[in-house]
Protein backbone atom coordinates (compact mmCIF):
# COMPACT_ATOMS: atom_id res chain seq x y z
CA UNK A 1 0.00 0.00 0.00
CA UNK A 2 1.37 3.41 -0.98
CA UNK A 3 1.86 6.10 1.67
CA UNK A 4 -0.77 8.37 0.08
CA UNK A 5 -4.12 7.20 -1.34
CA UNK A 6 -4.74 7.40 -5.08
CA UNK A 7 -7.99 9.35 -4.60
CA UNK A 8 -10.25 7.69 -7.11
CA UNK A 9 -12.84 10.09 -8.53
CA UNK A 10 -16.38 8.92 -7.81
CA UNK A 11 -19.79 9.74 -9.18
CA UNK A 12 -21.51 11.91 -6.60
CA UNK A 13 -24.66 12.49 -8.62
CA UNK A 14 -26.74 10.50 -6.13
CA UNK A 15 -27.54 12.70 -3.08
CA UNK A 16 -26.17 11.33 0.19
CA UNK A 17 -23.40 9.31 -1.44
CA UNK A 18 -20.55 8.77 1.02
CA UNK A 19 -17.22 10.01 -0.34
CA UNK A 20 -14.44 8.13 1.48
CA UNK A 21 -11.08 9.67 2.53
CA UNK A 22 -9.34 8.01 -0.43
CA UNK A 23 -11.92 9.20 -2.95
CA UNK A 24 -12.56 12.62 -4.47
CA UNK A 25 -15.13 14.73 -6.26
CA UNK A 26 -14.58 16.63 -9.48
CA UNK A 27 -12.06 19.44 -8.99
CA UNK A 28 -14.62 22.30 -9.07
CA UNK A 29 -16.62 20.54 -6.36
CA UNK A 30 -13.44 19.80 -4.39
CA UNK A 31 -12.59 23.52 -4.33
CA UNK A 32 -16.16 24.40 -3.34
CA UNK A 33 -16.00 21.94 -0.43
CA UNK A 34 -12.60 23.31 0.58
CA UNK A 35 -14.08 26.81 0.76
CA UNK A 36 -16.96 25.47 2.85
CA UNK A 37 -14.52 24.02 5.37
CA UNK A 38 -12.70 27.37 5.56
CA UNK A 39 -15.99 29.06 6.41
CA UNK A 40 -16.70 26.39 9.04
CA UNK A 41 -13.39 26.88 10.86
CA UNK A 42 -13.16 30.64 10.40
CA UNK A 43 -15.13 31.92 13.41
CA UNK A 44 -13.28 29.90 16.04
CA UNK A 45 -9.87 30.17 14.40
CA UNK A 46 -10.14 33.97 14.40
CA UNK A 47 -11.82 34.33 17.79
CA UNK A 48 -9.22 32.34 19.76
CA UNK A 49 -6.21 34.53 18.83
CA UNK A 50 -8.21 37.73 19.40
CA UNK A 51 -9.06 36.57 22.93
CA UNK A 52 -5.35 35.92 23.61
CA UNK A 53 -3.99 39.06 21.93
CA UNK A 54 -2.42 37.14 19.02
CA UNK A 55 -2.43 38.20 15.38
CA UNK A 56 -5.50 36.53 13.77
CA UNK A 57 -3.89 36.71 10.33
CA UNK A 58 -1.00 34.57 11.56
CA UNK A 59 -3.49 32.16 13.15
CA UNK A 60 -5.36 31.75 9.85
CA UNK A 61 -2.06 31.31 7.99
CA UNK A 62 -0.77 28.68 10.43
CA UNK A 63 -4.07 26.84 10.45
CA UNK A 64 -3.46 26.25 6.75
CA UNK A 65 0.14 25.16 7.21
CA UNK A 66 -0.81 23.07 10.25
CA UNK A 67 -3.46 21.24 8.24
CA UNK A 68 -0.89 20.44 5.54
CA UNK A 69 1.56 19.17 8.17
CA UNK A 70 -1.14 16.94 9.64
CA UNK A 71 -2.03 15.70 6.15
CA UNK A 72 1.60 14.71 5.50
CA UNK A 73 1.98 12.81 8.77
CA UNK A 74 -1.22 10.79 8.37
CA UNK A 75 -0.52 10.18 4.69
CA UNK A 76 -3.85 11.70 3.68
CA UNK A 77 -5.69 8.85 5.44
CA UNK A 78 -7.45 10.91 8.15
CA UNK A 79 -9.51 13.91 6.93
CA UNK A 80 -9.06 16.82 9.31
CA UNK A 81 -8.69 20.59 9.56
CA UNK A 82 -6.46 22.11 12.24
CA UNK A 83 -7.51 25.46 13.69
CA UNK A 84 -6.75 27.59 16.75
CA UNK A 85 -7.20 25.64 19.97
CA UNK A 86 -9.33 27.17 22.74
CA UNK A 87 -7.59 24.92 25.25
CA UNK A 88 -4.71 27.43 25.35
CA UNK A 89 -6.75 30.55 26.14
CA UNK A 90 -6.89 30.34 29.94
CA UNK A 91 -3.23 29.40 30.24
CA UNK A 92 -2.04 32.14 27.89
CA UNK A 93 -4.09 34.81 29.65
CA UNK A 94 -2.79 33.62 33.04
CA UNK A 95 0.91 33.58 32.17
CA UNK A 96 0.90 36.81 30.16
CA UNK A 97 -1.53 38.88 32.22
CA UNK A 98 -3.36 39.87 29.02
CA UNK A 99 -6.07 42.47 29.68
CA UNK A 100 -8.23 41.57 26.70
CA UNK A 101 -7.66 44.44 24.26
CA UNK A 102 -5.06 45.08 21.58
CA UNK A 103 -1.85 43.11 21.08
CA UNK A 104 -0.45 40.90 23.85
CA UNK A 105 2.79 42.55 25.03
CA UNK A 106 4.01 39.34 26.72
CA UNK A 107 3.30 37.04 23.81
CA UNK A 108 6.85 35.62 23.88
CA UNK A 109 6.22 33.93 27.23
CA UNK A 110 3.14 32.21 25.86
CA UNK A 111 4.80 31.15 22.60
CA UNK A 112 7.55 29.32 24.47
CA UNK A 113 4.94 27.43 26.48
CA UNK A 114 2.94 26.60 23.33
CA UNK A 115 6.06 25.14 21.69
CA UNK A 116 6.79 23.13 24.87
CA UNK A 117 3.23 21.80 24.79
CA UNK A 118 3.74 20.80 21.16
CA UNK A 119 6.91 18.90 22.14
CA UNK A 120 5.05 16.96 24.86
CA UNK A 121 2.19 16.23 22.46
CA UNK A 122 4.63 15.02 19.79
CA UNK A 123 6.40 12.73 22.25
CA UNK A 124 3.07 11.19 23.26
CA UNK A 125 2.29 10.70 19.57
CA UNK A 126 5.64 9.01 18.92
CA UNK A 127 5.02 6.54 21.74
CA UNK A 128 1.54 5.72 20.41
CA UNK A 129 2.88 5.51 16.86
CA UNK A 130 5.63 3.08 17.89
CA UNK A 131 3.13 0.93 19.79
CA UNK A 132 0.84 0.62 16.76
CA UNK A 133 -2.76 -0.41 17.43
CA UNK A 134 -1.84 -1.28 21.00
CA UNK A 135 -0.93 2.35 21.60
CA UNK A 136 -4.42 3.47 20.64
CA UNK A 137 -5.88 0.95 23.10
CA UNK A 138 -3.84 2.15 26.09
CA UNK A 139 -4.69 5.79 25.30
CA UNK A 140 -8.39 4.82 25.35
CA UNK A 141 -7.92 2.92 28.61
CA UNK A 142 -6.18 5.90 30.20
CA UNK A 143 -8.79 8.48 29.26
CA UNK A 144 -12.04 8.55 31.29
CA UNK A 145 -15.24 8.50 29.22
CA UNK A 146 -16.19 11.98 30.70
CA UNK A 147 -13.37 15.40 31.99
CA UNK A 148 -14.39 19.82 31.04
CA UNK A 149 -11.98 21.37 28.43
CA UNK A 150 -13.09 24.99 28.68
CA UNK A 151 -12.03 25.43 32.34
CA UNK A 152 -8.30 26.09 32.14
CA UNK A 153 -5.59 28.13 33.80
CA UNK A 154 -2.12 26.85 32.84
CA UNK A 155 -0.65 25.70 29.53
CA UNK A 156 1.37 22.67 30.65
CA UNK A 157 -1.44 20.06 30.77
CA UNK A 158 -3.02 21.19 27.49
CA UNK A 159 -1.23 18.38 25.61
CA UNK A 160 -3.46 15.87 27.42
CA UNK A 161 -6.55 17.79 26.31
CA UNK A 162 -5.32 17.86 22.72
CA UNK A 163 -4.76 14.10 22.86
CA UNK A 164 -8.36 13.62 23.98
CA UNK A 165 -9.66 15.93 21.24
CA UNK A 166 -7.65 14.21 18.53
CA UNK A 167 -8.58 10.77 19.81
CA UNK A 168 -12.25 11.70 19.61
CA UNK A 169 -11.78 13.11 16.11
CA UNK A 170 -10.17 9.96 14.74
CA UNK A 171 -12.77 7.76 16.41
CA UNK A 172 -15.62 9.92 15.06
CA UNK A 173 -14.32 9.81 11.48
CA UNK A 174 -13.75 6.06 11.73
CA UNK A 175 -17.32 5.56 12.92
CA UNK A 176 -18.81 7.78 10.21
CA UNK A 177 -16.81 6.23 7.36
CA UNK A 178 -16.89 2.65 8.62
CA UNK A 179 -13.10 2.42 8.30
CA UNK A 180 -10.75 1.53 11.18
CA UNK A 181 -8.22 4.30 11.83
CA UNK A 182 -6.54 3.29 15.07
CA UNK A 183 -3.32 2.59 13.16
CA UNK A 184 -3.10 6.30 12.31
CA UNK A 185 -3.66 7.55 15.87
CA UNK A 186 0.03 8.06 16.67
CA UNK A 187 0.64 9.81 13.36
CA UNK A 188 -2.31 12.11 14.02
CA UNK A 189 -0.92 13.06 17.44
CA UNK A 190 2.54 13.73 16.01
CA UNK A 191 1.11 15.77 13.13
CA UNK A 192 -0.91 17.92 15.52
CA UNK A 193 2.06 18.30 17.89
CA UNK A 194 4.48 19.33 15.15
CA UNK A 195 1.90 21.75 13.73
CA UNK A 196 1.53 23.32 17.19
CA UNK A 197 5.30 23.72 17.53
CA UNK A 198 5.61 25.29 14.08
CA UNK A 199 2.69 27.64 14.75
CA UNK A 200 4.09 28.74 18.11
CA UNK A 201 7.54 29.28 16.57
CA UNK A 202 6.20 31.94 14.19
CA UNK A 203 3.81 33.69 16.57
CA UNK A 204 0.66 31.63 16.05
CA UNK A 205 -1.65 29.86 18.49
CA UNK A 206 -1.60 26.18 19.32
CA UNK A 207 -3.74 24.15 16.92
CA UNK A 208 -6.10 21.20 17.19
CA UNK A 209 -8.45 19.17 15.03
CA UNK A 210 -11.75 21.00 14.58
CA UNK A 211 -15.16 19.63 15.50
CA UNK A 212 -16.76 22.25 13.25
CA UNK A 213 -15.25 20.54 10.23
CA UNK A 214 -16.27 17.11 11.48
CA UNK A 215 -19.79 18.49 11.51
CA UNK A 216 -19.47 19.58 7.88
CA UNK A 217 -18.29 16.10 6.93
CA UNK A 218 -21.15 14.48 8.82
CA UNK A 219 -23.73 16.65 7.04
CA UNK A 220 -22.27 16.40 3.53
CA UNK A 221 -20.94 12.80 3.85
CA UNK A 222 -17.84 13.98 2.00
CA UNK A 223 -14.70 12.74 3.80
CA UNK A 224 -12.17 13.15 1.00
CA UNK A 225 -8.88 14.22 2.57
CA UNK A 226 -7.97 16.14 -0.59
CA UNK A 227 -10.68 18.65 0.31
CA UNK A 228 -8.66 19.67 3.36
CA UNK A 229 -5.54 20.30 1.29
CA UNK A 230 -7.54 22.76 -0.79
CA UNK A 231 -9.05 24.32 2.35
CA UNK A 232 -5.54 24.75 3.75
CA UNK A 233 -4.35 26.47 0.56
CA UNK A 234 -7.30 28.88 0.70
CA UNK A 235 -6.48 29.69 4.35
CA UNK A 236 -2.82 30.31 3.51
CA UNK A 237 -3.79 32.76 0.77
CA UNK A 238 -6.09 34.61 3.20
CA UNK A 239 -3.40 34.62 5.87
CA UNK A 240 -0.95 36.34 3.54
CA UNK A 241 -3.46 39.12 2.80
CA UNK A 242 -2.91 42.31 4.90
CA UNK A 243 -6.32 43.65 3.88
CA UNK A 244 -7.98 40.50 5.17
CA UNK A 245 -6.16 40.91 8.48
CA UNK A 246 -7.20 44.54 8.71
CA UNK A 247 -10.80 43.50 8.10
CA UNK A 248 -10.64 41.04 11.00
CA UNK A 249 -9.31 43.75 13.31
CA UNK A 250 -12.41 45.87 12.65
CA UNK A 251 -14.68 43.36 14.39
CA UNK A 252 -16.29 45.31 17.30
CA UNK A 253 -15.62 44.25 20.89
CA UNK A 254 -19.31 43.51 21.66
CA UNK A 255 -19.42 41.14 18.69
CA UNK A 256 -16.36 39.29 20.02
CA UNK A 257 -18.02 39.10 23.41
CA UNK A 258 -21.14 37.60 21.89
CA UNK A 259 -19.08 35.12 19.89
CA UNK A 260 -17.24 34.11 23.07
CA UNK A 261 -20.50 33.35 24.86
CA UNK A 262 -21.70 31.22 21.94
CA UNK A 263 -18.41 29.39 21.38
CA UNK A 264 -17.75 28.55 25.03
CA UNK A 265 -21.37 27.54 25.47
CA UNK A 266 -21.07 25.23 22.48
CA UNK A 267 -17.87 23.73 23.90
CA UNK A 268 -19.63 22.91 27.16
CA UNK A 269 -22.71 21.47 25.47
CA UNK A 270 -20.55 19.55 22.97
CA UNK A 271 -18.89 17.83 25.92
CA UNK A 272 -22.28 16.81 27.32
CA UNK A 273 -23.34 15.66 23.85
CA UNK A 274 -20.33 13.34 23.70
CA UNK A 275 -21.56 11.66 26.88
CA UNK A 276 -25.02 11.21 25.37
CA UNK A 277 -23.83 9.97 21.96
CA UNK A 278 -21.44 7.47 23.54
CA UNK A 279 -24.13 6.38 26.01
CA UNK A 280 -21.96 6.95 29.07
CA UNK A 281 -23.61 5.11 31.95
CA UNK A 282 -24.00 7.58 34.82
CA UNK A 283 -25.66 4.90 36.92
CA UNK A 284 -22.10 3.61 37.25
CA UNK A 285 -20.73 5.53 40.23
CA UNK A 286 -17.23 5.54 38.77
CA UNK A 287 -18.37 7.65 35.83
CA UNK A 288 -20.55 9.83 38.03
CA UNK A 289 -17.80 10.55 40.58
CA UNK A 290 -15.14 11.18 37.91
CA UNK A 291 -17.39 13.68 36.10
CA UNK A 292 -18.51 15.42 39.29
CA UNK A 293 -15.05 15.86 40.80
CA UNK A 294 -13.53 16.98 37.49
CA UNK A 295 -16.22 19.61 36.87
CA UNK A 296 -15.73 21.14 40.31
CA UNK A 297 -11.92 21.15 40.09
CA UNK A 298 -11.90 22.68 36.61
CA UNK A 299 -14.75 25.18 36.86
CA UNK A 300 -13.62 26.27 40.33
CA UNK A 301 -10.02 26.72 39.16
CA UNK A 302 -8.74 24.51 41.98
CA UNK A 303 -5.00 25.22 42.16
CA UNK A 304 -2.36 22.99 43.73
CA UNK A 305 0.94 24.50 44.86
CA UNK A 306 4.21 22.56 45.15
CA UNK A 307 6.87 25.01 46.26
CA UNK A 308 7.25 27.40 43.33
CA UNK A 309 5.21 25.23 40.96
CA UNK A 310 1.49 25.92 40.50
CA UNK A 311 -0.88 23.45 38.88
CA UNK A 312 -4.00 25.36 37.85
CA UNK A 313 -7.60 24.29 37.47
CA UNK A 314 -7.27 22.58 34.11
CA UNK A 315 -4.17 20.67 35.22
CA UNK A 316 -5.72 19.59 38.49
CA UNK A 317 -8.92 18.55 36.72
CA UNK A 318 -7.13 16.75 33.90
CA UNK A 319 -4.69 14.71 35.95
CA UNK A 320 -7.22 14.29 38.75
CA UNK A 321 -9.72 12.77 36.32
CA UNK A 322 -7.15 10.35 34.90
CA UNK A 323 -5.91 9.20 38.32
CA UNK A 324 -9.39 9.00 39.85
CA UNK A 325 -10.74 7.05 36.88
CA UNK A 326 -7.84 4.60 37.03
CA UNK A 327 -8.29 4.04 40.78
CA UNK A 328 -12.06 3.58 40.55
CA UNK A 329 -11.74 1.34 37.51
CA UNK A 330 -9.22 -0.87 39.31
CA UNK A 331 -11.71 -1.32 42.13
CA UNK A 332 -14.52 -2.73 39.98
CA UNK A 333 -15.13 -5.19 37.16
CA UNK A 334 -18.02 -3.68 35.20
CA UNK A 335 -17.02 -2.04 31.90
CA UNK A 336 -17.00 1.72 32.27
CA UNK A 337 -19.11 3.68 29.81
CA UNK A 338 -21.13 0.68 28.69
CA UNK A 339 -24.91 0.87 28.74
CA UNK A 340 -26.79 -1.49 31.06
CA UNK A 341 -27.95 -4.68 29.41
CA UNK A 342 -31.60 -5.37 28.72
CA UNK A 343 -31.66 -7.96 31.51
CA UNK A 344 -30.22 -5.44 33.96
CA UNK A 345 -32.85 -2.91 32.96
CA UNK A 346 -35.59 -5.51 33.48
CA UNK A 347 -34.18 -6.39 36.88
CA UNK A 348 -34.56 -2.80 37.95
Amino acid sequence: MSYFPRWRQVDDAVPGTLIAPDERLSWPKNWAMGAQHVVAMFGSTVLAPLLMGFDPNVAILMSGFGTLIFFLFVGGRVPSYLGSSFAFIGGVVAVTGYAGSGANANIGVALGAIIACGVVYTLIGLVVWAAGKGGARWIEALMPPVFRIEAMSLIAPVAIILVAENLGHVKAVAAMTGRPMDQYMGRAFVGDGVATMVSGAVGGTGVTTYAENIGVMAVTRIYSSLVFVLAALIAIVLGFSPKFGALIQTIPGPVLGGMSVVVFGLIAIAGARIWVVNKVDFSDNRNLITAAVTLVLGAGDFTLKFGGFHLGGIGTATFGAILLYALLRAGGRAPVGATPSADAEDAR
